[in-house]
């Protein structure tokens, strides 16, 4: 099996402190899957690990694009793949971590997105978009694609543009596009290692409490440079939770209060998406913490779906004092 561990877990469950760990005990560097964390100038709203909290563990895939940059997974796994890769063949353990479950599945179980080439397809429907609104669009995708049109919402424009992109493309939707890349093979053989919290309101007290602490470290301070700095409000760096709320309370004047309790419940129904999806993937091993967790026990619970990887010697025998 290749020596890969992916720590993945909704916001604020303590993913980046057992990643680092591990990755200190496992010979490791960390290979972060996180849709917002590969932005420069965005460390604060995203959460991205400081130097402290890296502890000097290499970390990839943190600060390499611009905020101006129109990312995707697409793009996520070209750059990622060779790094996961180059990781492996000096003979150190990959940490995947992070909680963006699309560029987990899609680098390390190989859940493909559709290819489409640039003909100006996207712009076109975007366009269409602009002039006659969304719901025409969704209205041709329920006709092409009724499991794709019933899923989603009148409000998710990029996806709903995106697969009519892909029929219109190749003929196939992207309903059969997804369930065939579902009945491959994993690409990459990982230990997978999920953290939640036994109780979900605890879950949530923690994400209220980060959102606080980020306004505390400077967070609109952070927002109002990347908007002198030229990032459009509309950019799909600023469209994260955490950024957009904060936008229009800069730019419109708003109360910051109620822009602050606005982002503590998208964080919290965020959260709440991600473990649906991630609890989709019956490879992770579920590690439930208490109200107070206990990092120690954590630790030792997720070295336990690892033992045939080989703990390095001085972390192993620090561990036994």
């Amino acid at each position: 099996m290749e020596k890969i561990v992916c720590v993945a877990g909704p916001t604020a469950s303590g993913k980046t402190k057992l990643a680092v760990e591990l990755a200190k005990a496992y010979d490791g560097e960390v290979l972060s899957c996180d849709s917002m964390q590969i932005y420069r100038g965005m460390a604060i709203g995203t959460a991205a690990p400081t130097p402290e909290e890296m502890q000097g563990v290499v970390h990839h895939m943190i600060g390499v694009a611009d905020p101006g940059e129109d990312f995707s997974v697409g793009k996520y796994v070209e750059l990622a793949e060779p790094v996961l890769q180059d990781i492996l063949s000096r003979g150190k353990t990959c940490v995947v971590c992070g909680g963006t479950g699309l560029y987990a599945d899609s680098l390390l179980l190989g859940r493909s997105f559709a290819p489409c080439p640039s003909t100006g397809m996207r712009e076109t429907l975007e366009a269409e978009a602009r002039q006659s609104g969304i719901e025409p669009l969704l209205a041709r995708l329920k006709e092409v694609d009724p499991e794709a049109g019933a899923r989603l919402h009148p409000s998710d424009k990029r996806r709903i543009i995106r697969a009519l992109e892909v029929y219109l493309e190749t003929g196939e939707t992207i309903s059969e596009h997804n369930r065939k890349t579902k009945l491959l093979p994993p690409k990459h053989e990982a230990v997978w290692i999920g953290l939640s919290f036994e109780n979900r309101q605890d879950l949530y007290d923690r994400i209220d409490l980060r959102v606080e602490r980020m306004l505390q470290d400077g967070l609109l301070d952070e927002i109002r440079a990347l908007l002198a700095s030229g990032i459009s409000p509309a950019a799909t760096a600023m469209q994260a939770i955490g950024y957009k709320e904060y936008v229009d309370c800069l730019t419109a004047g708003g109360d910051v209060h109620a822009a602050t309790a606005l982002v503590q419940q998208r964080s919290r129904n965020y959260a709440k998406r991600q473990l649906t999806w991630l609890r989709r993937n019956e490879q992770i091993h579920w590690i439930l913490q208490p109200r107070e967790p206990d990092f120690a026990a954590v630790f030792r619970q997720a070295c336990a779906y690892i033992p045939f990887f080989a703990l390095e010697k001085w972390y192993y025998m620090g561990i036994q004092k």
